[in-house]
């Protein structure tokens, strides 16, 4: 696993070790970020949030692209994006390790571009979707990509903006904040 592009092109991500993570793979988060950088230009991003962060890939890559900052929330691997944070040499971001309901329900600002990245088939990826529009936590037109089981539809108050399946298992759903 690596940064595909950016600042840090080809730094290899630090991964726990073990199979209780699911990192996205490279060739799905290669296609997702064609897809966002089509949709948003990422040196107007200030602020990301990475939602089950696991080593912190996918924000880690919005910083290379040139996004501000980044806040990270993991129950289990807040040491690993750390890691990666200072060998990425990326400053000024915030790693949260907890429950992620308890973080959003505290963090008190909002995101232009939010990935939420649970384990799948677990209602986890409904129920992140349905915190960050409950808490206004993306900023009016912002994006807010979630990667889920591909037997799981997500619904809410976001605009679907593409939605798209990688095989059998895994699917990537980005949506639009379109309140002012």
């Amino acid at each position: 696993m690596r940064i595909i592009t950016g600042r840090a092109k080809g730094l290899r991500l630090k991964t726990p070790a073990g199979l209780a993570t699911r990192p996205t793979s490279d060739r799905v988060k290669e296609s997702l970020f064609s897809i966002l950088s089509g949709l948003i230009d990422f040196a107007e991003v200030e602020s990301v949030l990475d939602i089950f962060a696991g080593t912190g890939a996918l924000g880690l890559e919005a910083i290379s692209r040139g996004a501000g900052s980044a806040t990270f929330i993991d129950m289990a691997t807040a040491d690993i994006i750390r890691d990666n944070l200072t060998r990425a040499r990326f400053t000024g971001c915030r790693v949260m390790r907890g429950d992620f309901e308890r973080i959003l329900r505290r963090l008190g600002s909002q995101f232009d571009l939010i990935f939420s990245d649970p384990p799948y088939s677990t209602g986890l990826a409904q129920k992140s979707l349905e915190l960050v529009a409950e808490l206004k936590l993306l900023n009016a037109g912002g994006l807010m990509v979630v990667e889920h089981g591909a037997q799981e539809t997500l619904t809410g108050s976001f605009e679907l903006v593409r939605r798209i399946n990688y095989g059998n298992t895994t699917a990537i759903t980005i949506l639009r904040e379109n309140s002012s």
